[in-house]
């Protein structure tokens, strides 16, 4: 493990953002955890959590927009941003090249998320000192 000054976290998300807190908490926590000066080694979507990365997200105005403030941080502190693709394809979140594969005419995948397996989530298990379950 690294030192206690700097621990690097993984996290896995897999609620619905839409009707669970988990991706919002995750979020506020990788905030927390890189002003206190951590890092995150990067943020695998499961399950439900797929859902955070659609581009088709329309919160009211009066609500976090949870895609952008994730594309944001990520990109602002570079961590991926890792979204199963056997979840996201049951769920109807496709990147360009699954919708070209699946003949679909439109994709809904939001930038910088992209589609991984689950072995990416082995990945990020590996290169963290904590792996964090939202």
């Amino acid at each position: 493990m690294s030192d206690s000054q700097d621990i690097k976290f993984s996290l896995l998300v897999t609620g619905n953002p839409a009707s669970d807190q988990s991706a919002s908490t995750a979020l506020q926590f990788c905030e927390a955890a890189l002003s206190a000066g951590h890092h995150i080694s990067g943020v695998f979507f499961y399950l439900d959590g797929v859902l955070t990365a659609s581009h088709l997200i329309s919160p009211a105005s009066d609500e976090v927009n949870l895609p952008d403030r994730w594309a944001a941080l990520a990109t602002q502190y570079n961590f991926p941003l890792e979204v199963c693709v056997s979840a996201s394809l049951r769920r109807g979140i496709v990147n360009e090249t699954e919708a070209m594969q699946l003949d679909l005419q439109h994709y809904n995948l939001k930038a910088p998320f992209v589609l991984s397996g689950l072995g990416q989530l082995a990945e990020l298990s590996a290169s963290c000192d904590r792996l964090i379950q939202f």
